[in-house]
């Protein structure tokens, strides 16, 4: 599986951005999709997640603020990022579980991922 982020930049606090993952081979088939994110010094944190069946994950620090979702025809990932703040600086990456007994809200369970896209929130 391969996997293509865009969309990072930078933006002002309280501003948007949409991040998007194109990935290689239908989305739909694989287990569950997300993201993860990775700031300078710290660990790497599951940001968001979808399952196949359609069942989402959301960090307790991005609830309200992102959504995830997928365009199953363009197999597309996205990640819509809203009121955005300065702690959500980091690099975010679009990562696949392909296992069947993977759950969708444990990153160990993913095992792909791209080169990951940045974003700056500027204060």
């Amino acid at each position: 599986v391969q996997l293509v982020e865009s969309g990072g930049g930078l933006v002002q606090a309280g501003g948007s951005l949409r991040l998007s993952c194109a990935a290689s081979i239908s989305i739909f088939s694989i287990n569950a999709v997300g993201w993860y994110r990775q700031a300078p010094g710290k660990g790497r944190e599951l940001v968001a997640a979808i399952s196949r069946d359609g069942s989402r994950y959301y960090a307790d620090a991005v609830k309200g603020r992102f959504t995830i979702s997928r365009d199953n025809a363009k197999n597309t990932l996205y990640l819509q990022m809203d009121s955005l703040k300065s702690e959500d600086t980091a690099m975010y990456y679009c990562a696949a579980a392909s296992s069947s007994g993977s759950h969708y809200y444990i990153l160990n369970d993913y095992d792909y991922w791209g080169q990951g896209t940045q974003v700056t929130v500027s204060s």
